[in-house]
């Protein structure tokens, strides 16, 4: 099967799941920590998770759906 031929990941995800919205939410999260609470020490960790979960679901999620065997 070629690529143009696999199923895209991201057809078969709800609105909320979908990468425009994974970034949205994330780009949210980090910019109110910083707004609400002005805490550097918060607002980092909170940007490294939200920059590790973007890893996982718009990188590595959709490489593994892409390499697994049909």
């Amino acid at each position: 099967m070629t690529d143009s031929q696999d199923p895209d990941l991201w057809a078969h995800k709800p609105m909320w799941c979908q990468p425009w919205s994974i970034l949205l939410t994330g780009l949210i999260t980090m910019v109110s920590s910083w707004m609400l609470l002005h805490r550097l020490w918060i607002t980092v960790p909170v940007s490294v998770l939200v920059l590790s979960w973007w890893y996982v679901f718009l990188v590595l999620a959709p490489a593994a759906y892409k390499n697994q065997p049909r």
